[in-house]
């Protein structure tokens, strides 16, 4: 149940869907892969949401090149394990909610144990490899994944309801070429407002998710577009190329 300082903390949203809606959020726990660019914002804004259970996963340490985008850490920050500024100041944000920080990399051989329990897994990444574990293993345990990626002033974010929905695999079945990609902030705030809007929203259970839709936007432009995906029955994560890869 909430408190009444939980009751005045949310009451704007409280008028949108209800004490039912709210306590939803306190119950749940959303599992962010990544504490950068994407990261940074999507916690920030679940956090003042309510949600009541963080787990934060990132073993870089801030470096002075992230601060462009990465708006949980600050200058005094560098060299500090992102996990240790993020949780402190999402603490700072919302005392009354529970984030956890792990300094580990997420690999085939702890994944599973790291998101044991949660109601969702929010890519924050900015590798292909790192993605495509974490559609699996959201495949394999039918946890809701929300997918966002940027480069440069453009970015993307669809929401994949394991096994009803196309998953990353049918979408991008071959990775981009790996680069060190150009990034301005405001693309990573953009995308990373979408993704939490999906956790909200699928918490909740309020409006339309962005599932086999793929949001393009184009900063330059100031435009957003939407593209149709279909599950692709021969995908090799969720199709029928599972048994020919044996994945």
């Amino acid at each position: 149940m909430l408190s009444e300082k939980e009751r005045e903390r949310y009451r704007r949203q409280i008028l949108l869907f209800g004490e039912e809606g709210q306590n939803r959020l306190k119950d749940a726990h959303v599992f962010i892969a990544g504490a950068g660019g994407l990261g940074s914002p999507v916690a920030i804004y679940l956090a003042v949401a309510g949600v009541g259970s963080l787990t934060i996963v990132d073993n870089d340490v801030v470096e002075l090149t992230n601060l462009n985008r990465q708006i949980l850490h600050r200058d005094r920050d560098r060299g500090r394990p992102k996990v240790d500024s993020a949780v402190e100041k999402l603490r700072e944000i919302n005392p009354d909610i529970t984030v956890r920080g792990i300094q580990t990399t997420i690999q085939e051989r702890n994944i599973r144990s790291l998101v044991e329990d949660v109601d969702g897994i929010v890519d924050a990444m900015d590798n292909y490899p790192l993605r495509y574990l974490l559609n699996e293993t959201a495949l394999s345990m039918q946890i809701p994944l929300f997918h966002g990626a940027i480069r440069g002033f453009n970015g993307q974010a669809t929401t994949i309801i394991p096994p009803r929905t196309a998953c990353l695999r049918c979408i991008f079945p071959h990775p981009p070429p790996v680069e060190v990609f150009p990034v301005v902030g405001v693309t990573a705030g953009y995308i990373a407002m979408v993704q939490a809007n999906e956790v909200i929203k699928y918490i909740v259970q309020c409006g339309e998710l962005l599932t086999n839709r793929l949001l393009l936007w184009d900063g330059l432009e100031s435009r957003a577009e939407e593209i149709k995906v279909d599950k692709n029955v021969s995908c090799c994560s969720c199709g029928t190329g599972r048994e020919e890869t044996g994945i």
